[in-house]
């Protein structure tokens, strides 16, 4: 079965799932949407571009539109999709409200469409151990995670775009709260959010470090920090520690890991895993264990792996239902930081 599909937005997730579905075949690109003419590689070059989304959408009716453009055109892109009864893959965050993430889901399923979210980690081997390794210790579960930019020049100006409408704590929190919820599979309860704007060039209602807490049904509670910008350290950028009552699990990068360089933000290198089992003597019964990652696929192969899920949930159709519902949840608890770092006050769920 081909799929004919629409890649919408040409940045850097976009221009890597486009030569997913190049490579892919099971998948045929009808087309590419984006503003401005782009540069593109030689894989790419030969497709059409268009600048006008409604439009390409009617006149080359896709099987699949691939949606990768700004958070705040999310919701209405894929609902427009949706309704002309293409099946959508939308990058993360899948819109800027919670009450758009539900119009949108509701949209699949009154049209009988799949929606595939983009949380690129689901589809990448090492998080899948890491999070089957922290889940094999037992809940509660106190969670260690963050992921913080130090970025300039094309990628702070992409950064400060993206913060027009959209916070680094959901950004990117989306991703690491979903590894929380899948990991304790316990329902959020209660979030906490800080936040402060570290340049004036950032909009004056938005901030660029921010940080969230938020506790879990079963008792479990978890931390993630996100910045972007050029005085971002990149000391201790990359934390991703899950501690239980039985040990911790960990994620060991590589010596001389940068904060600007994409594949860091999936690659792993190791997993170490503590036991904290003791000796009658009161010395740990098991030494570290460490699990090399070597190997790992980087960032364009993930894609291809993502995008390779799509076509599976497609041409078997796969049941999404928790997936979309996963989705909206991850959405709600870094909204709920957002207002909790505006407000002031902790959010209840």
């Amino acid at each position: 079965m081909t799929v004919r599909v629409l890649v919408v937005g040409l940045g850097n997730m976009g221009r890597s799932h486009a030569l997913a579905y190049h490579h892919h075949p099971g998948f045929e690109i009808v087309g590419l949407v984006n503003r401005r003419q782009p540069q593109l590689s030689a894989e790419l070059a030969g497709y059409p571009v268009r600048p006008d989304y409604e439009g390409a959408l009617r006149d080359l009716k896709p099987d699949l539109v691939s949606i990768n453009t700004y958070s705040d055109s999310h919701a209405d892109y894929a609902v427009m999709a949706l309704e002309q009864g293409a099946h959508v893959f939308i990058e993360k965050p899948l819109a800027t409200t919670v009450a758009d993430a539900e119009r949108v889901v509701a949209a699949a399923k009154a049209n009988g469409r799949k929606l595939v979210v983009g949380y690129i980690l689901r589809h990448h081997p090492s998080w899948i151990r890491f999070i089957e390794e922290a889940r094999s210790l037992g809940g509660p579960y106190a969670f260690r995670l963050n992921l913080n930019q130090q970025s300039s020049g094309l990628t702070w100006a992409t950064h400060k775009q993206l913060m027009q409408t959209t916070s680094p704590i959901v950004d990117c929190g989306v991703h690491y709260v979903d590894v929380m919820c899948q990991i304790t599979d316990s329902l959020p309860v209660e979030v906490r959010g800080m936040g402060v704007r570290l340049s004036d060039e950032v909009a004056p209602d938005m901030y660029n470090y921010g940080a969230l807490q938020v506790l879990f049904a079963d008792g479990s509670v978890g931390w993630y920090e996100a910045a972007w910008g050029p005085m971002v350290s990149d000391t201790a950028f990359f934390v991703k520690d899950v501690m239980s009552p039985k040990g911790s699990v960990s994620i060991v990068m590589a010596p001389g890991a940068r904060s600007d360089d994409l594949d860091v933000h999936t690659r792993t290198d190791q997993i170490k895993i503590n036991r904290a089992a003791l000796t009658p003597d009161g010395e740990f019964a098991a030494a570290d264990e460490y699990i090399s990652m070597a190997g790992e696929p980087g960032h364009d192969a993930l894609c291809a792996r993502e995008q390779d899920y799509v076509y599976r949930a497609i041409t078997e159709d796969i049941d999404l239902t928790r997936h979309m519902s996963d989705a909206v949840q991850s959405l709600r608890v870094c909204l709920a930081a957002d207002e909790s770092v505006r407000t002031g006050m902790p959010v209840k769920l």
